[in-house]
């Protein structure tokens, strides 16, 4: 379902991806095409390329901590990288220890803040984390 959540907007202009960025994903669900109703191989990073946008999916704060680290080094590069972080909903039902907080609190350590929040599908919420503006 991709107008998950209650805007009835769809996921890509949530997602606020456009057709000239290069995007990163990472642990994506399988039907990760049919959320965006749209198909944006075209737009993926290729192995050396910087990207404008990336987004993570995460089922542990274990997994959260370690995709952040390595994505360090992405975020010196291009301070202006908009990263969405996606967890299971408490609808999911599915047992973890990462939620929104853990997420935010991680990245108020690191540099980084939250500015958008948005339900990625029936199972997967997002949090939008970008480099605050006075620090790019």
């Amino acid at each position: 379902m991709a107008n998950a959540g209650y805007s009835g907007t769809s996921l890509i202009i949530k997602l606020g991806i456009k057709p000239y960025m290069k995007v990163l994903l990472i642990n994506e669900p399988k039907d990760y095409y049919k959320l965006l109703e749209m198909n944006i191989s075209k737009l993926i990073c290729r192995k050396n390329e910087l990207p404008d946008i990336v987004h993570l999916f995460v089922k542990s704060n274990k997994e959260f901590v370690g995709e952040m680290k390595k994505l360090i080094a992405v975020i010196r590069k291009n301070s202006k990288i908009i990263i969405w972080v996606s967890w299971y909903k408490k609808a999911a039902k599915i047992q973890t220890d990462i939620t929104e907080d853990v997420i935010r609190g991680y990245a108020l350590k690191h540099n980084l803040v939250d500015v958008k929040v948005c339900a990625v599908s029936e199972i997967w919420s997002g949090l939008k984390l970008v480099v605050p503006l006075a620090k790019r």
